[in-house]
């Protein structure tokens, strides 16, 4: 794997050099066939953005890209986000990056047209000293299996690559999206229903996971 490739894994950890191959290669093509796995680039990515569809509680989310003259629209899970933004904030702190000031979110909102092309099951995150890029790769889930699984022989995966502005813009917005679900309630710390929230703390009960 390329030294100037640093990658921070979330979810299920694979073989990274069928994601990334050796450096000094050319500039790949959109889709590849490494062994088992097809890979598609959107190189580089012109937007990105989470969407959530339903009510509070009840919410399915979704990664929206757009680039290389494709648009994607991925089924993901709300701990597969949350876990990327901290990943993305741990980055961004690492390679001494830093948002202005008070910056607006930039980033679009994101509207979900119709189904996702496939519910994703495993998210990595790299970054790319050569080009100063960060490299969000996202692999299909089977049907049904849990996000923590490995992914079918035929899965396929999507690169993203994101300049430092649009991985700034895109943690803010999705941190946005997350936080308008259900609200937190100040003593248990669990989310709270619209049609009650039985308090373990105020009632004695403990929640069941």
């Amino acid at each position: 794997m390329s030294a100037v490739l640093q990658m921070g894994w979330i979810g299920f950890k694979v073989n990274m050099n069928l994601f990334f191959p050796g450096s000094g290669a050319a500039k790949p093509p959109s889709a590849y066939a490494f062994r088992w796995m097809a890979i598609y680039e959107l190189d580089p990515v012109d937007r990105i953005a989470v969407a959530a569809v339903g009510e509070p509680g009840q919410r399915r989310f979704f990664l929206l890209a757009t680039g290389s003259g494709r648009t994607l629209t991925l089924g993901c899970e709300k701990s597969q986000l949350q876990a990327l933004i901290l990943r993305l904030h741990q980055m961004l702190e690492a390679q001494q990056i830093e948002g202005p000031e008070g910056a607006a979110d930039e980033s679009p909102t994101g509207q979900v047209s119709g189904e996702p092309e496939w519910q994703i099951g495993e998210m990595g995150l790299g970054y790319h000293e050569a080009r100063q890029m960060f490299v969000l790769v996202a692999s299909q889930g089977a049907v049904g299996e849990s996000t923590e699984a490995p992914p079918d022989d035929d899965s396929p995966s999507v690169r993203f690559w994101l300049r430092h502005d649009q991985v700034i813009a895109f943690s803010k917005q999705a941190e946005s999206v997350l936080s308008a679900g259900r609200p937190l309630c100040p003593r248990c710390g669990l989310p709270m229903d619209p049609a009650g929230h039985p308090c373990p703390v105020m009632n004695g009960a403990r929640p069941i996971f």
